[in-house]
């Protein structure tokens, strides 16, 4: 008999099979030696009381031998002779993209800017040593894209646009750990993703695709209105049953030749604001309620959203066990982002708090057209560099100096790499943006007690949240309204947030070629 059951126990049962077995059996109404084996399907822990509890589901088998857990069977095929589709950016939308068009028997040929994994992690390293900024290998451009090097979070509630769930299979099938198939909030962690990617390139490259790094797209070749290929830098122009334009919302020159192109564009909101960090200690007093049991969980997290000035205020990106990084891509700028380790072992908690930017807030950027969100964003990371004054430093503050609009006089030890420097962050940013910025951590301090404090620090700035810009396409078909075989995809088009709904905007994108092309008898 195999049987899924339900069951709490406390986070010290967890990892003690001796009592599981006991709770198992007494659940079943067997006895504990009628138990052959069970799998471990779904894990959640409930916070919200002071007596924290995991929520476990699993697969028992009573009186037959266990069977293993079922894997993914992806067909790979071979597709070096097959027609060839263009994949624009290696990130979580474009290595999709181009995996399920070899499932559906199309031949990928991914262009990425930037340097393969192995290689941008030196680049990162250098960066992080305060040394001088690789404009196409960095944080943001490079094999795996911006969700390379991060915390790898897995969660999303874009549920009804496609199978998330094969998304996890996939990346559990190139290398990721069990736990991202059982945990309610699954990751995978910055120092196991570039492993995975790699494994990703490699069976791009086995099934026939290929691969191009240190090749940067500056323009589309387009004729009568559709797209026939890309143009490179170097000269080079490469055609294709279509062209998959997956580069992620910092790749702001893409928007500039899309534009240039006449290639119609929309503005779109989006959110900027600071990163805050706490001592994870802190965090999770806060979240576990003091538990006698806090030894026994992992690093907590926190979702934070309130209304301040009638606008969102929110957290983004929150990083238990994390670390803050410079994430600009170009110079003369600061850009902050978070990342957490597979482990969540460091000892911070960092996390965005943004502020939302409607299009009526840009008039002062009104003469830029649909690029004005994107001029603000570069106005504020230009004010974050002029603030530190030294290069790649980040402006800082007490989080508790902040709110009360006070320049602190000295600054609590973080885990940004190249440094910080204080900086009355309340002072230059703008009104409405600090406004809403004070209001919504005052709330967020009724939330989560304890929370504005001192001991914490704010990082300018958070500009990267989503792009500003929108590529638009039609709902049905995915393809850009007025370009044929144009398929703008994943974070930088304004279709996703995150690393598995571009993923699956990546698959869609595929699926939407290949129909198009096989239906068309050109198989």
């Amino acid at each position: 008999m195999q049987k899924e059951i339900s069951i709490i126990l406390t986070p010290h049962q967890v990892d003690n099979i001796e009592i599981l077995k006991k709770i198992l059996a007494k659940k079943l109404s067997v006895t504990e030696e009628e138990i052959s084996g069970y799998h471990l399907l779904r894990k959640s822990i409930d916070a919200r009381s002071g007596n924290v509890k995991v929520n476990m589901q699993y697969r028992v088998f009573v009186g037959e031998e266990p069977t293993p857990t079922e894997k993914i069977k992806v067909d790979y095929k071979d597709v070096s002779q097959s027609n060839q589709v263009i994949v624009v950016g290696s990130g979580p939308a474009g290595l999709f993209a181009a995996l399920r068009l070899i499932e559906l028997g199309l031949k990928p040929i991914v262009f990425e800017r930037g340097k393969e994994v192995k290689e941008r992690k030196k680049d990162i390293a250098q960066l992080n040593r305060n040394a001088k900024l690789d404009p196409e290998s960095n944080y943001s451009f490079g094999e795996g894209g911006a969700g390379a090097f991060s915390d790898g979070k897995l969660y999303t509630r874009s549920k009804k646009r496609g199978n998330y769930r094969k998304i996890y299979e996939v990346l559990h099938f190139f290398g990721a750990q069990d736990d991202i198939l059982i945990n309610a909030q699954p990751h995978i962690g910055t120092d196991k993703l570039p492993t995975i990617i790699a494994n990703i390139r490699q069976q791009i490259i086995e099934s026939g695709g290929k691969f191009y790094f240190n090749s940067k797209v500056i323009g589309l070749v387009i004729e009568n209105q559709e797209a026939k290929g890309v143009e490179l830098e170097n000269g080079a122009q490469v055609f294709g049953e279509g062209v998959i334009l997956a580069t992620g919302h910092s790749a702001r020159d893409v928007y500039k030749w899309l534009h240039k192109q006449n290639i119609e564009l929309e503005a779109k909101p989006f959110a900027v604001g600071v990163r805050v960090e706490h001592s994870q200690y802190l965090i999770n007093k806060i979240q576990y309620h003091n538990s006698s049991e806090i030894k026994y969980l992992p690093a907590a997290n926190y979702s934070l959203t309130t209304q301040a000035n009638e606008r969102g205020v929110y957290s983004f990106c929150m990083c238990p066990g994390g670390f803050i990084i410079p994430a600009a891509t170009s110079e003369n700028e600061v850009v902050v982002n978070g990342m957490s380790p597979s482990h969540r072992n460091s000892k911070y908690a960092n996390s965005g708090i943004v502020v939302e930017v409607r299009l009526d807030d840009l008039s002062d950027f009104s003469e830029h057209g649909v690029m004005a969100g994107l001029r603000f964003q570069e106005h504020l990371e230009l004010l974050s560099f002029q603030n530190a004054n030294q290069y790649q430093k980040a402006p800082a503050q007490r989080l508790k100096d902040f709110v009360e609009g006070i320049t602190s006089k000295d600054l609590p030890e973080t885990s940004y790499f190249p440094g910080v420097v204080s900086s009355g962050m309340h002072e230059w940013l703008p009104k409405r943006i600090y406004s809403a910025l004070k209001k919504g951590l005052l709330d967020f301090d009724k939330k989560m007690k304890g929370y504005v404090t001192n001991d914490a620090v704010v990082l300018g700035v958070e500009t990267r949240t989503s792009s500003p810009i929108k590529i638009p396409r039609n709902d049905e078909n995915l393809e850009h309204i007025s370009i044929k075989n144009l398929y703008p995809c994943g974070e930088g088009a304004g279709y996703a947030g995150g690393i598995v709904s571009s993923a699956v905007d990546g698959e869609r994108c595929a699926e939407k070629i290949a129909e198009k092309f096989f239906s068309t008898g050109k198989k």
